[in-house]
């Protein structure tokens, strides 16, 4: 009889893995990360990670625990949330490599982009619908589209204009439109 009490030697393997593939992302970006590497970070033959992940994009996707730590916005004053959602992103983003290698590995790998949404629907979804009314998908939605747009042209793309935008204006041209998606109602436009 197997016992329950303790972890198997194959989770044990597979959760090695995924930290090595965490720090080695971390360090080398998507791109420059080799599952040769990954292997010899987490001391084993690099035809296990091939085994328990099957490729490069799979282990990726397996090793993406990102928090976007969305802070509460429960207690800041309705007409700041945007602002203060729009300076969570800027300060979550500058410079944090994991989070640009699953933005740039989503673009293009199905398992990454189905990363991406689970990570936006388990964390974007309950922050929303704790301070917005109405429909809390479509919200979040809206909102997803401006955050990832935004750090899709300022840190990966390197949009020259994007970049180079000071952080305070910045603010001032995303938080209103965060604040809308979030707070406001839609106007309807009136058929002619």
């Amino acid at each position: 009889m197997v016992s329950t009490d303790r972890p198997r030697r194959s989770d044990a393997t597979k959760e090695a893995i995924r930290a090595a593939a965490r720090e080695r992302f971390a360090a080398d970006g998507y791109e420059r990360a080799t599952i040769r590497a990954i292997a010899a970070d987490a001391g084993i033959d690099p035809a296990m990670v091939m085994r328990y992940f099957g490729n490069k994009e799979k282990l990726f996707a397996a090793a993406a625990e990102f928090d976007l730590r969305l802070p509460d916005l429960t207690d800041v004053p309705v007409d700041e949330i945007g602002a203060r959602l729009a300076r969570h992103v800027l300060d979550r983003w500058d410079g944090d490599e994991t989070l640009m290698a699953l933005l740039r590995a989503a673009v293009t790998n199905q398992a990454a982009a189905e990363r991406m949404r689970e990570i936006f629907a388990a964390q974007l979804g309950p922050a929303v619908l704790a301070i917005a009314p109405g429909d809390v998908s479509t919200r979040a939605g809206l909102v997803a589209t401006q955050v990832l747009g935004l750090v899709l042209t300022r840190y990966v793309l390197r949009l020259p204009p994007v970049v180079a935008m000071d952080r305070d204006v910045l603010v001032t041209w995303l938080g209103p439109i965060l604040q809308h998606y979030l707070t406001g109602e839609p106007k309807h436009i009136k058929s002619v």
